[in-house]
């Protein structure tokens, strides 16, 4: 049970190692009460069998029995076999200091073997045998608290009990008059045992949750120039039965680029939608797209030669020769390339129900004469895009399209030449080439913090001002999820 804390952290897949000095938060992610009850479930489901066996010490006991005198009993090789964890008489929810589980009417199954002599007239009696224990009614609680260190998120057992409500004990073998002595004599303490023994059970598993943690991603790749840092940002937050985790969330150069931002979450701008209908609800703010943005900027990938189109006789003077009639002139029926730069790191905006983003860019115009190429005019262009987002598998992904631009001249050596003449040439090449090309690279998508072998589902977008809120439930993979949940409950075992 101790590893459902696995899957509640599941924003906490990316454990933090860095030692850079952002302490601001751009992502924050929310497990509602509905994703706590998934969590549950799910762990239940997969867990339950790997609890047991657990082996309990042998208990020894003497009693005076009139007639008989000294009875000397042990019980050995008691042994849990078997735990039964109902889903629906459990609970999982956020506490004021801590996630709270709590499960009712579990029941468990023992075996054990027994043994007991005395002394009689210069004769030693003995017997032994074998029983049963049957355990109803059983209560299993445990609290486990959370907090940042140091960017990582440090779990702690603050409260764990296990109560036990009627045992019964069937022997096979003995004596009569032995039955009700031994049950006397051993029911409390096989229940103290029991109790003791899961209690140990549990608070080893959640204890162990640290090492796992450390195991876990402490990064996630955008590409082969930049990753997401995703050091934790101040303690979760527990209220209204769910569970919120702050990260930094902004994009980092694979050279450790620094970073400088003012813009961070602020406590009172975290999502908190837990009573909704989600199990689980991530808030990226815009600083998060724009880091991403800047990172890619400052590797020189906004950088694209345009010598092939699928109208490939665009890309000739004798296109242009109505528009820029100098330029045929001197490079008569000449084939051309356009350098496109990205002269500054583009900015995201995003406003109530949408988002945007300005691009500045230079593009160079080259002739390719024979051999040579040959750069003949730069035209700073200003462009406004604007878009939707949506949710594939764990990724946001973008598409966009073109509102406005304005163009200016920057250098040329073909003379001057009016950039009215040119705009609705420039739109066609804008639209029917550069945002197809870019929205291929959108369609890649940026990952959102969820742990291997859990996939977001049903999702949907809310964008407030400078945010975009993804609510989703939650579904795994079996094949992939499963393995890593039973790994972390064996490594658990006595």
């Amino acid at each position: 049970m101790a590893s459902l804390l696995l899957f509640l952290l599941v924003s906490a897949s990316l454990l933090p190692q860095l030692s850079n000095s952002e302490s601001d938060s751009y992502i924050s992610a929310t497990i509602s009460t509905k994703g706590l009850s998934f969590a549950k479930d799910l762990i239940i489901s997969q867990a339950v069998d790997s609890f047991v066996p657990i082996r309990i010490p042998d208990i020894k006991k003497s009693v005076r029995i009139p007639l008989v005198g000294e009875v000397h009993m042990t019980v050995s090789n008691v042994t849990i076999e078997a735990v039964n964890v109902s889903a629906s008489d459990s609970t999982a929810a956020a506490g004021e200091s801590g996630i709270v589980i709590v499960a009712s009417g579990a029941s468990a199954k023992l075996s054990l073997k027994w043994s007991y002599w005395y002394d009689s007239w210069f004769v030693t009696v003995s017997d032994e045998g074998i029983a049963s224990v049957q355990v109803e009614g059983m209560e299993l609680g445990l609290t486990v608290g959370m907090k940042n260190e140091n960017g990582a998120l440090k779990t702690f057992v603050s409260e764990s009990g296990c109560y036990i409500n009627d045992l019964d004990i069937t022997m096979d073998g003995g004596a009569s008059w032995f039955y009700q002595i031994f049950v006397d004599g051993f029911q409390d303490h096989i229940k103290a045992s029991v109790e003791s023994a899961i209690t140990g059970k549990i608070t080893e598993g959640a204890e162990k949750l640290d090492s796992l943690l450390q195991s876990l991603p402490k990064e996630v790749n955008l590409d082969d120039v930049a990753f997401m840092n995703v050091t934790f940002v101040n303690d979760p937050l527990f209220k209204n039965s769910a569970v919120e985790f702050n990260i930094n969330g902004l994009f980092v150069s694979s050279e450790r680029a620094d970073l400088h931002n003012d813009h961070k979450i602020l406590a009172e701008n975290s999502v908190f939608l837990s009573e909704g209908s989600k199990m689980l609800w991530i808030s990226l703010d815009e600083a998060v797209f724009n880091s991403a943005s800047d990172v890619l900027f400052q590797a020189g990938m906004m950088h694209w030669v345009v010598n092939t189109v699928p109208e490939q006789f665009f890309l000739n003077t004798k296109t242009w020769r109505f528009l820029i009639p100098k330029l045929y002139k001197k490079y008569p029926n000449e084939d051309m390339a356009l350098n496109i730069s990205v002269t500054s790191s583009p900015l995201v905006k995003i406003g109530v129900g949408n988002i945007g983003a300005t691009v500045n860019s230079d593009m160079l115009i080259n002739v390719l004469d024979g051999n040579q190429t040959v750069p003949v005019a730069c035209i700073a262009v200003e462009a406004t895009v604007s878009g939707s987002v949506g949710v594939e598998g764990n990724k946001i992904v973008a598409k966009s399209e073109l509102d406005d631009f304005s163009l200016a001249l920057k250098w040329s050596n073909i003379g001057n030449f009016r950039m009215s003449l040119i705009r609705g040439a420039v739109r066609i090449f804008l639209k029917s080439i550069c945002i197809p090309y870019l929205n291929s690279y959108l369609r890649h998508g940026i990952p959102l913090p969820i742990i291997h072998g859990f996939t977001l589902e049903d999702a949907y977008i809310l964008m407030p001002n400078s945010r975009v809120i993804v609510g989703a439930d939650v579904t795994y993979n079996r094949s992939i999820a499963a393995p890593q949940i039973r790994s972390f409950v064996y490594s658990s075992n006595y």
